[in-house]
């Protein structure tokens, strides 16, 4: 399923063929999948294409290794078969189903297997990016073959070491005719990263654009060794209780006892070297404080930014705001607050966070609810429309432990008593969805007359420019930018003397966040904060 609608804006001028290149139990599907969540989670609709699940499908029934040996004419013509149907699929999803990049899974180990696909993506249009996975470690390979191809379909009905001799006796098949890719001769045209035993070594050759210098970035900073994330929101805040969002409240008393209660949780993990992460915010400061851990504050884990709806309930946003909150229900992943964020626009904010928790070890986040979806939706590969509604409740920790293909997560609740900040998906029967987009086109209509009727009395038309008058209003979202004066955003600290009071009041000076920079003459400060 695609992350993001195919209407929004293209990342890249011409759909790309992503194709994997490599002996069998090298980690090719693992690439696979673990970049196809990534490049889905930042806005770039992918999808894998496993050839060996096209063959299962024509073969019904796996009998040895057999089938994979280069004088099996009779399986040859069927693996060919597969492979031709598989870049059939490849291109129906990035002609006409709103892909841009399709991922090849494959061995592809032959010049003439990778010039066939060559010639189909020149034939279409489709850009080539290659990923060569080669592992000669013996003991990955082996750990490789346990963890995954053990339990997969072809050995259903088998013992582990007859399974394990097989399969290694598969892999002799492919070695016996693979050509890697020679991008120092023939293969010197071609756009390629060879990922050398599990990421000791790169080599990357002819990146053609962004998204390939993205990938390859991204692939840079993975790695398999074992390792456990924790994700949390902060303890229970003053304006949690009071049902506001946004705002810089401190811990209330149950949200104190969570920061001590999650000390004695982290202390039972024994893990060692746990890094901790938490925003710049005063909530998530206060909470780590009582770890007695050293702690790192990333201002991109800041809560996503509710612009003039910040320190309001949402009855009063309702109420001063009726279209806002309207539009917010309609397409919440999407949908911008006014001077505020979307969480498209957090989770653009939050891929440098990826990238780092993709490079370490042990961490414990302690964030907010919208940043923690956004982070869960990535690691849980959940979809645009799955991720502003995930239950991420105070006071639970979620344990994320990456495994082959996914992640297992656990919930842990740490038996302190807290409010229910979780908004349901909002069900609207037809007819009445139908009235409501009704109502809210003809209030966007009234609202262009105004601002034009504004404009038209406000500019001295001094310049042909200014005869023109203003673009016509567009709805405020992640996709189509702003044609509209917006309305002021409440700063949250109203004065120079209340900003140092503030920073004064923190509990460990060697951890204080950075000041903001002062707002200059219609500059908004991105300053975000808590919002279901």
């Amino acid at each position: 399923m695609p992350f993001r609608k195919a209407c929004g804006p293209q990342l890249t001028n011409s759909p790309t063929v992503i194709v994997m290149v490599g002996l069998p139990a090298r980690g090719k599907t693992y690439i696979s999948k673990k970049l196809t969540r990534y490049l889905n989670w930042i806005g770039v609709p992918t999808k894998v294409f496993n050839v060996g699940e096209y063959r299962r499908e024509a073969v019904k029934h796996y009998s040895s290794y057999d089938f994979f040996r280069p004088d099996n004419e009779e399986a040859m013509k069927v693996r060919k078969q597969c492979a031709l149907h598989a870049l059939r699929d490849v291109k129906l999803y990035l002609s006409e189903e709103g892909g841009q990049i399709a991922v090849f899974d494959a061995t592809n180990t032959t010049r003439d297997r990778r010039a066939m696909i060559l010639h189909f993506a020149k034939e279409n249009g489709f850009k080539v990016f290659f990923i060569e996975s080669i592992c000669n470690d013996p003991n990955v390979v082996a750990t490789n073959i346990m963890e995954v191809k053990l339990s997969s379909p072809d050995y259903r009905d088998c013992n582990s070491a007859d399974a394990m001799d097989d399969f290694m006796k598969r892999i002799s098949c492919y070695q016996s005719s693979y050509q890697p890719l020679d991008p120092d001769n023939s293969d010197k045209e071609l756009s390629l990263i060879k990922v050398i035993d599990v990421g000791r070594r790169y080599l990357v050759n002819k990146v053609q654009d962004h998204i390939q210098s993205r990938i390859v970035y991204y692939l840079m900073n993975i790695h398999v060794q074992p390792r456990t994330i924790y994700l949390c929101r902060h303890g229970e805040s003053e304006f949690n209780l009071k049902g506001k969002i946004g705002g810089d409240s401190g811990l209330s008393s149950r949200g104190k006892k969570f920061s001590i209660a999650l000390k004695r949780f982290v202390q039972e993990q024994n893990l060692k070297d746990l890094k901790v992460w938490t925003s710049q915010l005063k909530r998530t400061i206060q909470t780590a404080e009582a770890l007695d851990l050293p702690y790192e504050q990333w201002k991109a884990l800041n809560e996503i930014d509710a612009g003039v709806c910040e320190e309001l309930t949402y009855d009063e946003i309702k109420e001063k705001h009726p279209e806002e909150f309207a539009l917010r229900d309609q397409d919440k992943y999407y949908y911008r607050y006014p001077s505020g964020e979307s969480y498209q626009d957090l989770v653009q904010r939050l891929e440098p966070v990826i990238m780092e928790l993709e490079r370490q070890e042990n961490v414990l986040v302690v964030c907010h609810q919208a940043v923690m979806r956004c982070l869960l939706a990535y690691f849980l590969d959940k979809s645009a429309e799955e991720m502003p509604y995930l239950k991420c409740p105070l006071h639970t920790v979620l344990k994320l432990t990456p495994v082959a293909y996914g992640c297992r997560v656990e919930s842990i609740f740490l038996n302190i008593e807290a409010v229910n900040t979780h908004r349901d998906k909002p069900e609207f029967p037809g007819p009445f969805r139908r009235c409501v987009f009704k109502l809210m086109r003809m209030m966007r209509t009234m609202k262009q007359t105004r601002a034009a009727l504004y404009f038209c009395q406000k500019e001295d038309q001094t310049s042909v420019d200014a005869k023109k008058g203003p673009n016509a209003l567009m709805r405020r979202n992640s996709v189509t930018p702003l044609a509209s004066p917006e309305p002021t955003k409440k700063p949250r600290i109203n004065s120079f003397e209340e900003h140092v009071a503030a920073a004064a009041s923190a509990a460990h000076p060697t951890c204080m966040p950075q000041e903001a920079p002062a707002q200059l003459p219609g500059q908004n400060l991105n300053i975000s904060h808590e919002q279901s």
